[in-house]
């Protein structure tokens, strides 16, 4: 069974309500009949509700089952604009432009997910990263010790020895542009637990660098080093190593020559990044050129599963990350 497969088996142990405010979207609408039909999770679109119905007649797209909110005719509009008024007046919110914000999809989503209405929200497959977090961190904020939100993608590469079975989580490539190194000793740390979560295996986690053990000496390298070794200072029992350069972590055969004492030996199965740059770059090399399935960017260190989606996505993407944020949301 393959790795999405397990995880929609998962979602079905104990529905959640997921909520999918670009319903206007077809990529969208296509991933709720993929969802409705296969019944992983319960699905709220977001939107107006002629619109909707009209475009998944017009398309063929049976979203039947799946509830509708319009924010414009919600008997818990004015509610949620004195909920957001009250979480944002300390940074100027007013009742004026809380109105205004209520009325947007994604603000509504997050205000319901707030309200307890759903377990967990998925956007950005017409939003920015930046559209689709900004409400988040407004309105359901962190989770409590969490000192960085920060992204992942789960890749799974098709007939892949290296990983687990081909599945790697790759850290940070949505989110923190050019992390320091306690930043990026957060972001492994999360990491780790995100694979555990979704992949129910020990994380084996590689610090990523273009030097192997002081094979090259800059600040780039240094960063790296330092926040390898806060990582091991703080979660003395993650199994973790660097700085590496990639085919020293998830090669044996190369770990055996480049990095011959490594705890890894070259079986790393989280793969974190330097910075954004190298992130994007590594997740969409292996997503094109490998055929592999890009799952993400999934958020971390948000009080409530909150997801966000590439907008070069489609349905079938879409209709994985609903099945993970499930999975996520019943560990909250």
């Amino acid at each position: 069974m393959s790795f999405i497969e397990e995880i929609k088996q998962r979602a079905k142990q104990e529905m959640k309500t997921i909520i999918l405010p670009e319903a206007e979207d077809i990529r969208v609408l296509k991933a709720t009949e993929k969802v409705m039909k296969e019944k992983y999770a319960n699905i709220i679109l977001i939107g107006n509700e002629e619109n909707i119905l009209q475009k998944a007649k017009t398309n063929e797209i049976n979203i039947e089952g799946a509830e509708i909110v319009d924010p414009q005719k919600s008997e818990n509009y004015n509610t949620y604009v004195n909920l957001l008024y009250e979480l944002r007046k300390h940074k100027g919110m007013t009742i004026e432009k809380a109105k205004e914000l209520v009325l947007d999809p994604v603000y509504y989503g997050m205000l319901m997910v707030k309200d307890n209405k759903a377990d967990g929200l998925v956007s950005g497959a017409a939003h920015s990263t930046s559209d689709t977090l900004r409400p988040a961190l407004q309105i359901l904020k962190t989770l409590p010790d969490t000192k960085l939100v920060s992204a992942f993608f789960v890749m799974v590469v098709p007939d892949c020895e290296y990983g687990e079975n081909g599945v790697f989580i790759f850290g940070d490539s949505g989110l923190n542009e050019n992390p320091n190194p306690e930043q990026l000793s957060e972001i492994a740390i999360s990491s780790s637990k995100s694979f555990k979560q979704l992949v129910g295996k020990e994380a084996k986690v590689a610090m990523l660098s273009y030097s192997t053990y002081g094979s090259a000496h800059s600040e780039l390298t240094e960063k790296v080093i330092e926040a390898t070794k806060l990582v091991k200072e703080k979660q003395k029992d993650l199994l973790i190593d660097g700085e590496l350069q990639l085919d020293a972590a998830i090669i044996p055969e190369i770990a055996k020559s480049k990095a011959p004492n490594s705890p890894l030996k070259g079986e790393a199965n989280v793969l974190i990044f330097p910075d954004l740059n190298a992130g994007n770059i590594g997740y969409k090399l292996v997503q094109r050129l490998a055929k592999a399935e890009a799952y993400g960017p999934l958020c971390q260190g948000i009080a409530k599963p909150v997801n966000d989606l590439s907008r070069g996505c489609n349905s079938d993407d879409i209709a994985g990350v609903v099945a993970i944020t499930a999975v996520q949301a019943q560990e909250v």
